[in-house]
């Protein structure tokens, strides 16, 4: 089963296979070749809205006003040198210098400038170092729960062409109408067709059920492309379109971190695209049911529903998770688990995570946290309780698939369709697996990490007394 995903960063992190190209060694800082100034974070839900700078590599970072300073400095002296009929000026450290003490009303100098560029942006893969020479490699980002394993098919040139053909579809007209019939199709669909017959009917023909989940792919890549339309009909550039696995499954996804060049409303038009060109997959479905009266249908039309469902859940990473981060202005929702759950379980102070958050958005990150915890621990309580039975019924139902494989006539056919539903049994079986040893080895790293914390307090209390 195909679970569409668009991977998002907020933090700094190469993309995968990409580094930022070197600086040259000049004797003094400089941006790295091909950086860009986007500006202030629309909408976002820090007290102090961050400033957005995109790397050669298409990422994005995120920085705090006064980094930002240095780079907009760096900018200027970039598009100075660029100008043949300028002479020549003060020295980088001292101009920059200078410019941050006439913006902020404090007094900087060469070493405060070096510092911040060597030990803040440097390694952020923004600037070289205050010497001139290259920056570090950038380590990439290991967000929670992040997507993976990504290949790139379609390049962002050809995204950009293949979105522009749909974005059109984001006009408010054709949005509302879509919308309505959508609504109008599942009504008649849900109270007058008898699903759980046609479902029946598929489960019984291995040609029906390769039917059933060819269409299903056909729907999340579908699916992506209305994620790089939205971009497109906001005014960014969406980025490459590809496949990967998220946890165990395969999984199409579409790069649009750019969307978050746009305010509120774009962004979250971004996130919602994708479920939006579902509905729009699911009515041609329903014009081909009406014409042909072809029951299968039905069933392709149900797995659309459900992944209409799965992509507006807001707990993994999917859609809903990256509506409700753009609605509050939050890019990464998972790294608060840690500071809320301290913060109300234990009544321990405000970290400065918290503290740099907006009052609404952090209430609406805490109940999002206090409702994910408990739906996640009683879903791997569940599941780890009914394991072994899982187990059983898969086996059962694997050795059931192997035997009836050539029942239908056709050998072939009947065997694809018996492999195809027990890779579909065995990828759960997988996840499940996956995700208790990496929840293993993250309480035994927290553990060595709690110990070793207190080691350390133990000897300086010690040291303390001697």
């Amino acid at each position: 089963m195909s679970l569409p995903f668009a991977p998002r960063t907020g933090e700094a992190g190469p993309a995968p296979g990409r580094r930022p190209a070197p600086a040259g060694r000049t004797g003094e800082p400089a941006l790295v070749p091909g950086t860009e100034l986007i500006g202030e974070f629309e909408d976002s839900g820090y007290r102090e809205p961050p400033q957005l700078v995109c790397r050669p590599d298409g990422q994005l970072v995120r920085l705090p006003t006064l980094l930002y300073q240095v780079v907009r400095a760096l900018d200027a002296r970039r598009q100075d040198r660029d100008d043949r009929s300028l002479p020549d000026r003060a020295p980088v450290m001292a101009q920059v210098a200078a410019e941050l003490s006439r913006e902020t009303g404090r007094q900087f100098t060469t070493e405060h400038v070096a510092f911040l560029i060597d030990e803040k942006l440097a390694p952020l893969g923004v600037t070289s170092h205050s010497d001139g020479s290259p920056p570090p490699p950038t380590p990439g980002s290991d967000p929670f729960l992040a997507f993976r394993y990504r290949l790139a098919v379609l390049p962002e040139r050809v995204t950009w062409i293949l979105s522009g053909l749909f974005a059109w579809l984001f006009r408010p007209v054709l949005v509302l109408l879509t919308v309505g019939a959508f609504l109008a199709g599942e009504a008649w669909l849900w109270t007058t067709q008898e699903t759980g017959a046609a479902l029946q009917e598929v489960l019984t023909s291995p040609a029906n059920v390769l039917l059933v989940v060819l269409l299903a792919i056909a729907s999340c890549a579908f699916h992506e492309f209305g994620h790089g339309a939205a971009c497109r009909y906001g005014g960014v550039r969406p980025g490459a379109m590809g496949c990967g696995i998220y946890l165990v499954w395969p999984a199409f996804y579409t790069d649009i971190t750019n969307s978050y060049r746009l305010g509120r409303a774009g962004r979250i038009r971004a996130d919602l695209g994708g479920v939006y060109f579902n509905a729009l997959f699911v009515l041609g479905l329903l014009a081909l049911y009406a014409a042909t009266g072809f029951r299968p249908l039905l069933v392709a039309i149900l797995s659309v529903n459900l992944e209409i469902i799965q992509q507006l859940l807001p707990t993994l990473r999917f859609d809903g998770y990256y509506i409700v981060a753009d609605l509050i202005g939050i890019p990464d929702l998972f790294k608060y688990i840690a500071p809320i759950l301290k913060r109300v379980l234990l009544r321990q102070p405000q970290d400065d995570r918290l503290r740099s958050l907006k009052r609404w958005p952090q209430i609406v990150v805490a109940i999002w946290v206090m409702c994910l915890v408990p739906v996640l621990v009683l879903q791997l309580g569940m599941l780890v309780l009914n394991l072994p039975q899982l187990l059983r019924a898969d086996w059962q139902k694997v050795n059931l698939l192997i035997e009836n494989a050539g029942a239908s006539g056709n050998y072939v056919l009947g065997m694809a369709s018996a492999c195809l539903q027990i890779l579909l049994l065995a990828l759960p079986l997988a996840g499940i697996t996956l995700v208790l040893v990496g929840l293993s080895r993250s309480l035994v790293r927290f553990a060595f990490r709690h110990k070793s914390a207190d080691e350390d307090d133990h000897t300086v209390r010690s040291v303390s007394s001697a």
